[in-house]
């Protein structure tokens, strides 16, 4: 049985476990020690069996298509609980604005410049925010079977790479239907002004970036950012904006990424009108692509047990006319089933629309699978190939 090491960036405001901080034994389901906007950085290596991985994303299903990333991430999860951490160590002063400490030694930073690297040798990058029910060794194998799916050649781009940066907040990772819902969504909210802070973090370097690429007549790399939010991960997202438009000067909100992917949100309906808790998602982004499924059994989960309104991770907006005309709405119905009808973006056909977009495939490029639902012009469905 030959291993292979996978390597993945972090971005956590979970409590770590073990007595040493920057080298920890995993995280837990409390917020960090130092506050709940408190976010430790760093990587994280988990040796898994090739074969297997192979097997996984070589296997295919007949409505999915090929690869099984929903049973990779299980499998990759199972691996990850012996996984070799290292978070980058911080040297700072916490009553002290990052800005005023020079010397400050800054885990975000130690990241960027990682991912920086990352981007210089042809890489685009993707951060990951997973759901609701997901513990650490959860959301680590996810993130690894979202990357490996990612950079699968079948169909797409093979000289198109993608490496995924996780963000990980305290979700229970227990199965209490009742009890760790309403905890995971407390804690998403509070996790969404960590994540807001981290993006501001991301802007402030990005600016620093293009400053000194211009004084110094050097290029920048020709490789893009991507964010893609899974379930209860668009909570985190659309508490988020809030934080990031309290910081942010002027009107608009600093455009980061050149995708985002909205997987089975677990937020209301209308979130995505103009006047919605996610009516400013855009101006984080050049497209942003909401996919759902009618199927969605933890999408009538959240409504009919929580009291929630429709979700739009189940029949998608409430009122798509309203959605900004950089919003694409996919309808997955046709494709999912079985037991990936919420993690469906890690499989087959729809994994691979997903990369399809990363490449800068146009919304109606005939590579797509995606068919016109009713007269709007950004509203699909997703088909299997003839």
């Amino acid at each position: 049985m030959a291993n292979t090491a996978l390597n993945l960036f972090y971005a956590t405001n979970r409590r770590h476990i073990g007595t040493d901080r920057w080298r920890p034994r995993g995280y837990g389901t409390a917020f960090s020690a130092d506050g709940l906007e408190n976010l430790r950085f760093g990587r994280v290596r988990v040796n898994a069996d090739a074969a297997r991985i192979t097997q996984f994303l070589d296997a295919s299903h007949e409505k999915m298509g090929r690869g099984q990333g929903t049973e990779l991430a299980q499998y990759l999860s199972g691996c990850a609980k012996k996984a070799d951490i290292h978070a980058y160590p911080e040297r700072l002063d916490a009553t002290v604005s990052d800005s005023a400490q020079p010397e400050a030694r800054l885990g975000s930073r130690a990241l960027f410049a990682e991912v920086q690297d990352l981007m210089l040798k042809g890489s685009d990058v993707l951060v990951y925010v997973h759901g609701f029910n997901v513990s650490w060794p959860e959301a680590v194998g996810s993130a690894l079977a979202l990357q490996l799916a990612l950079n699968r050649n079948d169909g797409a781009d093979p000289g198109q790479t993608v490496s995924v940066v996780l963000f990980t907040w305290p979700s229970d990772g227990m199965a209490l239907p009742f009890a760790s819902y309403k905890s995971d969504r407390s804690e998403a909210k509070a996790s969404g002004y960590a994540i807001g802070r981290g993006f501001l973090k991301l802007r402030d370097f990005l600016i620093n970036l293009r400053g000194r690429a211009r004084a110094e007549g050097t290029p920048l790399c020709d490789q893009s950012l991507h964010l893609l939010c899974h379930s209860m991960g668009n909570y985190v997202l659309q508490n988020a904006l809030g934080r990031m438009d309290r910081y942010t000067p002027g009107n608009a909100l600093p455009r980061l990424f050149e995708n985002i992917f909205l997987c089975a949100p677990d937020v209301d309906e209308n979130a995505l009108e103009p006047e919605g808790a996610l009516g400013r998602v855009h101006e984080l982004a050049r497209e942003v692509t909401l996919y759902y499924n009618r199927g969605d059994l933890a999408m009538y989960v959240s409504d009919y047990t929580k009291g929630n309104p429709e979700r739009l991770g189940t029949h998608g907006a409430a009122r798509p006319a309203l959605m900004h005309n950089k919003i694409q709405q996919v309808d997955c119905s046709e494709i999912v089933s079985g037991t990936v009808e919420h993690s469906y973006y890690l499989d087959g056909w729809i994994n691979l629309d997903i990369r399809h977009s990363l490449e800068a495939l146009a919304a109606n490029d005939t590579r797509r699978q995606r068919v016109l639902k009713g007269e709007l012009s950004n509203v699909w469905t997703l088909l299997r190939p003839a």
